[in-house]
């Protein structure tokens, strides 16, 4: 456990209570109820993250876990070459992806946050994340990974059941890869990545139910920046789209809720609709969840990997049949009224 007195004399605070919750510390102080969080990466990097919340607040978007400042003006307390930060805890309740009306206002939120993000330059002495011009490459790298994962479970001389899974099921995933990545190639994905570069904006990158906090107010909030970075925002949509639909059987009127809701503040152009729909193709939670196994990224229990990967195979008629609804309805008939 961090020495609190640490906090209270870095930040200028006094804790009253502190608990443990859900990977951060819950603190009842002299200030009000804070967000106490060990991060696991630099300072440079947490100087963007920092950046870019302040730059949200200033364009018009207030609804962040903002930063608390320390006694020399920095936006972390570094205590046994550990780094904590401290922010404003936001209570509410998280998103319901299964509340149509919560859903509206995410998604609406969510074009909100990416039209307060443009002209975003981050502090000096930070470190620049992006991903932009980053998609071709890195989808091509995680398909050819999935061949190297197939031979590692072959290599297995017990294999187990997920290794037998996986082998059955790789070459599905992998088309659904190479598809992703013909589309975005075929797409105006460059020149998109060009124009965010210009714009300066940014993308949240986690944006999911648990940092997605609806207050007393009945406003959202939008917390955990830890992942954003410059990127396109067909990312971030593409993203909450796949963590909502596989919670509701893949089906596509939630999808055009999301779509609408969002084009109602900031209208999606025709050319952004193939991007989105390549992110949509590319098996990412396949290829996570077989690099978590392989990589041992996470020490689950077998059986929990198992579960998820038989998940995952259970759903495939599903998001197929999304998947070519998707097609007809937001890039073919697109291209017919081009």
């Amino acid at each position: 456990m961090m020495r609190e007195f640490e906090i209270e004399r870095q930040f200028n605070i006094k804790i009253e209570n502190i608990k443990p919750n859900r990977g951060v510390y819950l603190l009842k102080t002299d200030q009000g109820t804070k967000c106490l969080k060990k991060i696991n990466y630099g300072t440079q990097k947490l100087l963007f993250v920092y950046g870019a919340k302040e730059h949200l607040i200033q364009n018009g978007f207030p609804n962040v876990d903002k930063y608390c400042l320390n006694v020399d003006g920095s936006p972390y307390a570094i205590i046994n070459e550990d780094i904590y930060t401290l922010s404003q805890w936001i209570d509410g309740k998280e998103c319901d992806f299964k509340n149509k009306e919560h859903l509206v206002k995410a998604a609406k939120s969510l074009a909100c946050m990416h039209i307060a993000s443009k002209g975003y330059e981050p502090p000096e002495n930070s470190k620049l994340k992006t991903d932009l011009g980053r998609w071709p490459n890195l989808i091509e790298k995680r398909v050819r990974s999935m061949d190297k994962m197939r031979d590692m479970g072959r290599k297995k001389s017990v294999k187990s059941k997920f290794d037998l899974n996986y082998m059955k099921t790789v070459e599905f995933y992998k088309d659904l890869g190479k598809r992703a990545l013909n589309v975005i190639l075929e797409s105006n994905y460059m020149e998109l990545c060009k124009s965010a570069e210009e714009e300066k904006s940014f993308c949240h990158h986690d944006f999911t139910y648990h940092n997605i906090i609806i207050d007393e107010k009945d406003e959202i909030n939008v917390i955990d920046f830890d992942y954003c970075k410059r990127e396109i925002r067909t990312y971030d949509i593409s993203a909450f789209i796949i963590k909502v639909l596989k919670r509701l059987d893949w089906n596509i009127d939630f999808a055009k809720l999301i779509i609408d809701s969002y084009n109602e503040i900031s209208p999606l152009k025709v050319e952004e609709y193939r991007v989105l729909f390549g992110f949509l193709l590319f098996p990412q939670r396949f290829w996570r969840l077989a690099n978590r196994y392989y990589y041992s990224e996470v020490n689950w229990p077998l059986n929990t990997f198992n579960n998820k990967m038989e998940e995952l195979i259970s759903e495939q008629e599903k998001y197929i049949n999304f998947i070519n609804k998707f097609n007809e309805i937001y890039i073919e008939d697109q291209n017919k009224s081009i």
